[in-house]
């Protein structure tokens, strides 16, 4: 009864003319963005954040949380028809929805997607609805030697999971942890790495390292590989769509277990959808009775990651909202637009905002359900859309950028923050030193040196309290094992998708 009651308080919080429209409009550029390669949510997200300061934290929230999910489907498209990710969690899609689309399948393989979306994204929801409540009971069991061991086991789980290595994401979640550190200290009024220049009393934007990192670096990087000079997609009809007997009974088993990957990997802090759409790929072909056949257009190896991916998106809510730990980057931005609006993720999330809380998972499933409706009969739109060549694109993607990150603070100063971190997030890209867990550090910098410190306060300085304390000293060695776990076995390397010349490396 308790989960109905919560339903029915969702619903009724979200049965507005404004939530609904922000909701429409969020799932609609997301799916828009994600269609079109190279951007993305995290770029669509920043770009769009300044909104949701002149609207109440709900209303933005589900608008942003839209644009996530709403790239997780759009991503595919590109995927299958041009082997091109629209997201990163859609490249393993190119492994066989491409090749499907070469035997004249596109039709078929982006229905199949569609619904596994969907599917994906309803068994996330549902564990959203009854894991939710429970976790945030118990963390407000947690001090503050607690979650500042939490936070660590975040850091190093993004930094373990890392495509790259455990080495290189432990060294770019400090990189995040020291630019956090970068403005007026809080506690002492001093101001610290600042260099003398005011601007940066403030710290360093949020908004502006995430539009560098993960916009004005995509652009750079499509610009020097040359997807602006990517094919022109096939035509599909809306009759093309139906896909036969055959591939429904091939389907049915790789959407539920790649549902069930994607939620688990979603709550886990540091994984995020591309991770969990790799392993449910890699899954299924493991236990596949015809392993030969993935990469050559198979069913199972489009519908599994995409479940996974929509799973894993919905349930990294779950992590962020009720224990402040974003599980991945896009969670990180998130938590910090709560932040602006002075409500803080946590475990009281659920008490204290309840109509923000279940109006976002409500808002979830009519997200899902106007995706469902409106992906399919807008396939003629998103074919043309590829056709648009990317000279024309990245100028008005640019203007756009500047425009939101210069409508947030009215400064100059934040537009220059917005290119240097282009320009180094694309020499990170070069070296493969990957943003997200950066962006990790620096979103948690702040609550980890807060949290250390009220330990150390409520302690008398005494180091002891972060294992003397038992949840704190389980969670400390959970971080020990991570690392021996990582530096063990490293991470496989998740298949790399060419985006110049379109084919798997």
């Amino acid at each position: 009864m308790a989960v109905l009651d919560h339903i029915a308080v969702g619903f009724a919080a979200v049965f507005t003319l404004q939530k609904l429209a922000y909701c429409f409009f969020g799932v609609f550029m997301g799916m828009l963005m994600g269609v079109l390669p190279g951007i993305g949510a995290m770029a669509t997200i920043s770009m769009l954040l300044p909104i949701t300061f002149y609207v109440p934290p709900d209303v933005g929230l589900i608008m942003l949380a839209g644009i996530y999910y709403g790239a997780q489907y759009g991503g595919s498209i590109a995927s299958i028809l041009l082997n091109l990710p629209g997201t990163p969690s859609s490249a393993v899609i190119c492994l066989d929805g491409y090749p499907m689309a070469k035997q004249g399948r596109a039709g078929p393989a982006i229905f199949l997607t569609t619904v596994a979306s969907f599917l994906g994204s309803m068994f996330a929801i549902l564990l959203l609805l009854t894991i939710a409540p429970l976790a945030a009971r118990l963390a407000l069991t947690f001090g503050a030697a607690d979650y500042f061991s939490l936070m660590i086991l975040g850091l190093i789980a993004a930094a373990s999971l890392a495509q790259h290595g455990v080495v290189r994401g432990l060294a770019m979640v400090t990189v995040g942890l020291s630019l956090g550190m970068v403005g007026t200290d809080v506690a002492s009024g001093t101001y610290r790495f600042t260099f003398g220049m005011l601007d940066l009393a403030d710290g360093l934007s949020i908004i502006a390292m995430a539009m560098g990192l993960f916009g004005v670096s995509e652009i750079i990087s499509n610009l020097v590989s040359g997807i602006h000079r990517r094919r022109t997609p096939d035509k599909v009809a809306l009759r093309d769509l139906v896909p036969t007997q055959g591939d429904m009974r091939q389907s049915s088993g790789p959407v539920a277990r790649g549902g069930i990957i994607g939620a688990f990997l979603g709550i886990l802090p540091g994984t995020g959808a591309s991770i969990a759409a790799f392993v449910a790929y890699g899954f299924e072909k493991r236990i596949s009775r015809t392993p030969d056949e993935f990469g050559k257009g198979h069913v199972p190896g489009i519908v599994a990651p995409e479940s996974a991916n929509n799973a894993a998106a919905q349930a990294a809510f779950i992590p962020t909202l009720t224990l402040g730990i974003p599980g991945d980057a896009v969670m990180a931005l998130m938590m910090s637009a709560l932040i602006i609006h002075g409500i803080q993720p946590g475990p009281t999330v659920i008490e204290s905002h309840p109509d923000l809380f279940w109006g976002l998972v409500a808002s979830f499933v009519i997200g899902n359900v106007l995706l469902l409706i409106m992906n399919l009969p807008l396939i003629g739109i998103w074919v043309r859309l590829l056709t648009i060549p990317y000279r024309f694109l990245y100028p008005v993607i640019l203007v756009l950028i500047c425009i939101g990150v210069y409508a947030v603070g009215s400064n100059v100063y934040d537009v220059v923050q917005v290119f240097v971190f282009g320009f180094l997030g694309y020499l990170m890209m070069q070296v493969r030193l990957e943003p997200a867990p950066l962006l990790l550090g620096f979103v948690l910098g702040p609550l980890l040196e807060d949290n250390f410190r009220r330990a150390l306060i409520l302690s008398r300085g005494d180091l002891a309290v972060f294992v003397e304390r038992p949840i704190s000293l389980s969670l400390l060695l959970a971080s020990v094992a991570v690392i021996a776990f990582s530096l063990r076995r490293p991470v496989a390397a998740m298949p790399d998708v060419d985006r110049s010349k379109g084919s798997s490396r």
